[in-house]
């Protein structure tokens, strides 16, 4: 076999020890995980076994599954929303106030127009991308003019958000109450996105647009040159810089985006359930997203079963503690699958590496010995 032939077939193996260190990780985590949260359960005093037979057949449940997809489903876009930034070293971890300012402007909006269902819809979902757009817009311009750390700014601007919801959030302003609740003007009922009817329970439409938005995220990162110019950024601002990248205008261009995709967090609840945004609005679903980004490892198809993994896990704890388990066990368990996961895929990682370096070491000696021996020869 020549030299070609071998290198050629050795680039084959590597392609495949890729895959199966791709797989080996999400495994390991799970392995280790479920090992973890089983030493927690006998340190409690409780039956592991028993409770993981309980999830598995309540969560296989028809109605559960159906749940468990609606749930994912603004989890997923809020993951998008984190991942996006992380794929240029950006920690948005203000997606929680992105969504839920861009949320409450989107419903005053639809609440104030009375426009055909087929143009307002577009009219709420394209209010709640510019708004979110806008807000982390503040972040990224910051980050990129004064240097000022996003992090910091855009923990800031989810306390302001917060706040700024409160102010408008009230009777006379731009809300209305109805007994305790306190909420703005319900949109019309030809505003409300469509439902995929199931056996139990309609899947929410706007799983249309979790879709659409994991595809877009696929495609804009690996099929073009501003997903190349961010990777790049991410990787090395200097080296950027040098091939002619303006980090500058990818750092305010990528949190532009990820706003955008944060104010669709909040349109599967206000589109397919409650038809307004009041005090009882869901909050926290941005931090979620971090762990499933996290736990997906910013893959647009991993963040999708890690979405679908916390609804799982959401679902099923609620019956858990029907059984008799401690609540809290399901806060241990997604909090010990996301370590899981963050330390073995940096372990496969490093494995890898280490693998590809021998690898390379082995080829320059090969080549190094087959001169020697050609001078030998000479």
């Amino acid at each position: 076999m020549s030299a070609a032939s071998a290198v050629t077939a050795r680039i084959k193996n590597i392609d495949r020890e890729k895959i199966v260190l791709g797989v080996a990780a999400p495994l390991l985590a799970i392995v280790t995980a479920v090992v973890i949260t089983s030493l927690v359960m006998l340190a409690t005093g409780q039956n592991p076994f028993q409770a993981f037979s309980v999830m598995i057949d309540f969560g296989t449940k028809s109605d559960s599954q159906v749940w468990i997809i609606n749930k994912a489903i603004p989890y997923y876009l809020s993951a998008v929303a984190v991942a996006i930034g992380f794929r240029m070293n950006l920690f948005n971890i203000g997606v929680d106030g992105q969504y839920r300012v861009a949320a409450f402007f989107a419903a005053a909006v639809g609440g104030a127009l009375a426009l055909p269902g087929i143009v307002q819809i577009p009219v709420i979902i394209l209010t709640a991308m510019l708004v979110g757009a806008l807000w982390a817009g503040i972040a990224g311009y910051l980050k990129a003019t004064r240097g000022v750390s996003e992090v910091i700014t855009t923990i800031m601007l989810n306390f302001i958000g917060g706040s700024l919801i409160g102010y408008f959030l009230k009777e006379g302003r731009l809300a209305e109450r109805e007994g305790n609740l306190i909420h703005t003007k319900d949109i019309p009922d030809s505003s409300y996105f469509f439902e995929i009817p199931t056996s139990v329970q309609p899947i929410y439409g706007t799983i249309v647009i979790a879709v659409a938005v994991g595809i877009g995220y696929w495609f804009l990162l690996s099929r073009t040159r501003f997903g190349y110019d961010l990777r790049a950024v991410g990787a090395s601002e200097s080296a950027a810089e040098a091939s002619g990248v303006s980090v500058k205008r990818t750092v305010i261009t990528t949190m532009l985006l990820s706003g955008a995709v944060a104010g669709l967090v909040g349109m599967p609840t206000l589109l397919n359930i409650s038809g307004n945004y009041g005090n009882d609005f869901p909050t926290g679903i941005g931090f979620t997203g971090i762990a499933i980004a996290l736990l997906g490892r910013n893959s647009a198809i991993g963040m999708a079963f890690a979405a679908l993994l916390w609804g799982f896990l959401e679902r099923t704890g609620n019956q858990l503690e029907f059984e008799g388990y401690a609540q809290e066990i399901v806060g241990v368990m997604q909090g010990v699958i996301v370590l899981s996961v963050v330390v073995a895929y940096e372990l496969v990682r490093r494995w890898g590496i280490k693998r590809q370096q021998r690898f390379v070491g082995e080829q320059l000696a090969a080549q190094a010995q087959a001169r020697k021996d050609a001078e030998v020869t000479a």
